[in-house]
């Protein structure tokens, strides 16, 4: 009997113990302690914006470079300096650019000569000159045929006669030279009155030599009249017959030569000559002007007014062909050319307004525009990432190239929406339902709600509270907080 009262006491105990603890709960919700916090569901405007880091791009940049390698002659400018459009940066060595040039202008004057020729046809003088040559091969054709007729009939009565009578006046004239020449060597012998004998011999010298000249001349003529002579009367021989057949087709050959380049020159330039002329032209005119191109860029100007951002190259030096030389900065305006994800870029478009801040000057807020979004994306690290450049508004901040920039661009902007903060958003696990507990009075309620657009912070409320209602945030276990999250 007395267990029995035992567990009758120890049950009430524990009923009340939970009744207890139940309504204490109940007074925790219904009175929020020092811990909530509270907000008052207002009418507001929800700016969603993207954002992404970069750096300050200027208008241009540009790397001037030499297309020919060869010696500087000349650095006008240094790191920072101002340049206007135009101006002299550096220069290369003309001298020998120069010379290609003047070599290129005298083959675009030949070939151009050579093709006015062509086209003006033969001069007079050239048409004589060629009639002359003609009428001498034509000539040169005649002897030859004549004595390859004299010797292919042998010789004749007339010509052994003649040949018979040059070779006695030979003889006869070798008889008065070596007479001559005797004489000049014999001494005369004489008495004079007083009965004295003397000898009187020809002095020795240019009397003497000028007889030795002229018999070994009278002999030279014997032995050619006498060989003449022979030769007729032994007859003609294959091997002359044949040199002088060959006389005649070379003569005949060149009377055909001059005759085809007479021909030439009255019918005047073909097509075919004429447009390959024009031809040697075009290809000298292209060799000059690449000639004067080359000259031209070895000398590096300005390309727009700008600043000089590096310069590698030296006055005495060898430069280096497509390496740049300097590089020219415009910074009459500036760019931020920032990297951003996929999940964002599909909410940019080209015009909407950004806010810029750089890493080098936190106090200057500068807006700008999107100007451009790349149509393809950059892969690195596994991430997809979209370039988009957002040029800058005029402003007096310092800015300078390649500074870290980060740009705020807003994509969306709601106006005169009900807003709640995000902390005081709760989630149902179970169901997946977002509620949070309105205060009424001294007393605190769940209501489910119906959210719109989140951003750093602030959720658009589209159903379940109204204006004016007050939420709060109290802790419990279950349900987790979406403010948290």
């Amino acid at each position: 009997m007395k267990r029995t009262m035992l567990y009758v006491i120890a049950g009430v105990v524990v009923i009340a113990v939970v009744i207890g603890a139940l309504a204490w709960r109940s007074r925790s919700v219904a009175r929020p302690g020092a811990e909530s916090r509270s907000a008052v569901v207002a009418r507001g405007t929800i700016r969603v914006a993207v954002s992404a880091s970069g750096s300050v791009e200027p208008q241009a940049r540009v790397g001037l470079a030499f297309e020919t390698a060869g010696r500087v002659a000349e650095v006008a400018v240094e790191v920072g300096d101002v340049a206007k459009a135009g101006d002299v940066l550096a220069r290369l060595d003309p001298r020998q650019l120069t010379l290609q040039v003047q070599q290129a202008q005298a083959a675009l004057a030949l070939a151009g000569a050579q093709l006015g020729g062509l086209q003006a046809g033969a001069r007079p003088e050239e048409i004589a000159a060629a009639e002359a040559n003609l009428r001498a091969v034509q000539a040169q054709v005649g002897a030859a045929a004549a004595n390859l007729d004299g010797l292919e009939g042998g010789p004749g009565d007339a010509q052994v006669a003649a040949a018979q009578a040059d070779l006695a006046s030979a003889i006869s004239q070798q008889k008065a030279a070596l007479d001559m020449h005797d004489l000049t060597l014999t001494c005369v012998a004489f008495t004079l009155p007083t009965g004295e004998r003397r000898e009187i011999c020809p002095a020795l010298g240019d009397p003497e030599e000028q007889a030795r000249y002229n018999l070994q001349a009278a002999d030279k003529r014997l032995a050619a009249a006498q060989a003449r002579l022979d030769e007729l009367l032994a007859g003609t021989d294959a091997d002359q017959v044949r040199a002088a057949q060959a006389n005649v087709w070379a003569a005949a050959a060149q009377r055909d030569a001059a005759q085809a380049q007479l021909d030439l020159l009255l019918a005047g330039a073909t097509d075919a000559q004429v447009t390959d002329a024009e031809a040697q032209v075009t290809q000298a005119q292209a060799a000059l002007e690449q000639a004067q191109l080359a000259l031209e860029r070895a000398t590096l100007r300005a390309p727009f007014d700008g600043v000089v951002a590096t310069c590698s190259v030296t006055a005495g030096e060898m430069a280096s062909a497509g390496l740049p030389a300097i590089v020219l900065l415009d910074t009459s305006r500036f760019h931020v050319h920032v990297s951003v994800d996929e999940m964002d870029v599909a909410r940019l478009a080209e015009g909407q307004t950004a806010q810029v801040t750089l890493d080098a000057l936190p106090d200057a807020l500068i807006s700008g525009t999107v100007e451009r979004i790349a149509p393809v994306a950059t892969l690195e690290g596994g991430v997809v990432d979209y370039d988009v450049a957002i040029g800058l508004s005029p402003t007096d901040a310092p800015i300078r190239a390649d500074m870290t920039a980060n740009a705020t661009v807003v994509v969306e902007e709601l106006v005169d929406v009900l807003t709640i903060p995000t902390w005081v958003v709760r989630v149902d696990r179970s169901t997946g339902q977002t509620y949070v507990h309105r205060q009424v009075g001294d007393k605190v309620e769940r209501v489910d709600v119906e959210l719109g657009v989140r951003y750093e912070g602030v959720a658009q409320v589209l159903g379940g509270l109204a204006e004016g209602d007050v939420v709060v945030w109290v802790p419990e276990s279950g349900p987790f907080d979406l403010g948290s999250q």
